[in-house]
């Protein structure tokens, strides 16, 4: 395990000890899994702390377990150009349950949070526009949910340009 890594468990271990659900070492990669209340406590102090600066957000996806309670999984991914390495920070949410957007503290979360909003339909509370940015407007459902509905869409050649396309399920 990186020395970093070492000292960032350490650190918010004592400081939010009570919001640390699960620490997970793989491969070098560190992973916190937190309560969705201190998430934003959590990556602010991993941004400002000066022998972190985890200041930059590479990423912010989710996951989707629909067989837990939990179905949700918000998976923020922070780089530190001083050490040059990654934390990974994980929010487990119920159905219809909202997280706090991070667009306050960079802004590009923005992008990121629609995305997740759109693709799995997990809300941010407090983010400035939350609409749809992938799927046409009026699109039903979240594609990336694993009980969204599979289709086929005959694709369109030269032999059946004058037949509109068939979707099969």
């Amino acid at each position: 395990m990186l020395e970093i890594h070492e000292k960032i468990e350490a650190a918010l271990k004592e400081q939010f000890s009570d919001s640390i659900l699960n620490v997970s070492h793989f491969r070098d990669e560190l992973t916190f899994l937190v309560s969705k209340e201190a998430l934003v406590s959590i990556v602010t102090f991993l941004k400002d702390a000066p022998e972190f600066t985890y200041n930059f957000l590479t990423d912010l996806t989710a996951t989707d377990w629909p067989d837990d309670e939990k179905r949700h999984e918000v998976v923020y991914l922070l780089y530190s150009f001083n050490s040059h390495s990654y934390v990974r920070i994980k929010v487990r949410l119920s159905e219809g349950e909202k997280v706090a957007s991070l667009t306050g503290i960079w802004d590009v979360a923005n992008w990121f949070e629609r995305e997740v909003f759109d693709l799995f339909g997990v809300e941010f509370e407090g983010h400035p526009d939350m609409t749809r940015i992938l799927t046409p407007e009026g699109f039903e459902g979240h594609p990336l949910r694993k009980d969204f509905p599979l289709t086929y869409e005959m694709p369109q050649f030269s032999y059946n340009q004058d037949e509109p396309p068939e979707v099969l399920k």
